[in-house]
């Protein structure tokens, strides 16, 4: 029995399928844990989505500022974008049921060992800040008022942490900071218009993962999101986002000792130059 930790797959399902081939993936007795970003802009959201609904015994996965976005594109509060790659779920007769289970899950999911996010955690916060905070968002999305979150999840602000934020500035400041965060200065101001390498980062920004006295710093932390980043394994963090979606790799971790595997994007994927 193995756990392997999966980078953005965004709709590239058959990338993902022959990843499970050369991992050797055996539904009946390994997991995954899935980095968020499972569909959208590859050719395959229908197909991954309903894998992951037919094997959700055996997944464990955090939501992703896509996954999110198909949320609110399936109840109509925003438009597709020219990149979306989504109207053959958002047409299924089973996309009720999908996006049912899809906005049930969490923004944070943590072990003893490991802690998984999309793409990170703001300097101020701890492990048990993040999992105590990852669950407010999850109670608006999953419980009868998902309608009023969804509907004003969208926008920059705030950019800042204060624990006395309330209402939907809380919660949107929680999502944007872990599904969408890559850089921030060191009071955790958070930069949402970069997206390149390391040495491109904007002059007053750090990656969030190396800002000073980070409160995560003692946990292990699983993510994505970050394409340009590439694949990091430091004790600290393990980003698995290769930019399989760019023509790049579909990563796998196996958690037990950390050993990497990964695919080509597959032809049939039309990862889409965006």
């Amino acid at each position: 029995m193995a756990t392997y930790a999966i980078g953005d797959i965004q709709g590239c399902y058959y990338s993902f399928q022959q990843l499970l081939q050369k991992i050797g993936f055996q539904p009946q007795m390994d997991n995954l844990w899935l980095v968020g970003d499972v569909i959208n802009r590859g050719s395959g959201s229908l197909e991954m989505l309903r894998w992951i609904y037919r094997h959700r015994h055996r997944v464990v996965m955090v939501l992703g500022n896509h996954d999110l976005h198909a949320l609110a594109v399936a109840e109509g509060y925003v438009p597709t974008h020219a990149s979306d790659t989504l109207q053959a779920l958002l047409d299924a007769p089973d996309a009720g049921e999908l996006f049912g289970w899809l906005r049930q899950q969490p923004l944070v999911y943590r072990t003893d060992t490991y802690l998984m996010v999309h793409a990170g955690l703001l300097p101020q916060w701890s492990a048990d800040d993040a999992v105590r905070l990852a669950t407010e968002v999850q109670q608006a999305l999953s419980g009868n008022g998902y309608h009023d979150f969804l509907s004003q999840m969208y926008g920059n602000q705030p950019v800042r942490w204060d624990e006395s934020l309330a209402g939907v500035d809380r919660l949107r400041l929680i999502t944007n900071a872990m599904t969408r965060l890559r850089t921030c200065t060191p009071q955790g101001e958070m930069n949402f218009k970069f997206s390149g390498e390391l040495m491109d980062v904007p002059a007053g920004y750090i990656p969030w993962f190396d800002v000073p006295g980070r409160r995560s710093a003692d946990t292990a932390i699983i993510c994505g999101h970050w394409s340009a980043l590439g694949l990091v394994q430091r004790s600290d963090l393990y980003a698995l986002d290769t930019g399989c979606l760019w023509g790049g790799r579909l990563t796998a971790m196996r958690l037990e000792d950390k050993v990497i595997f990964q695919v080509p994007c597959a032809a049939e994927d039309s990862p889409r130059q965006i």
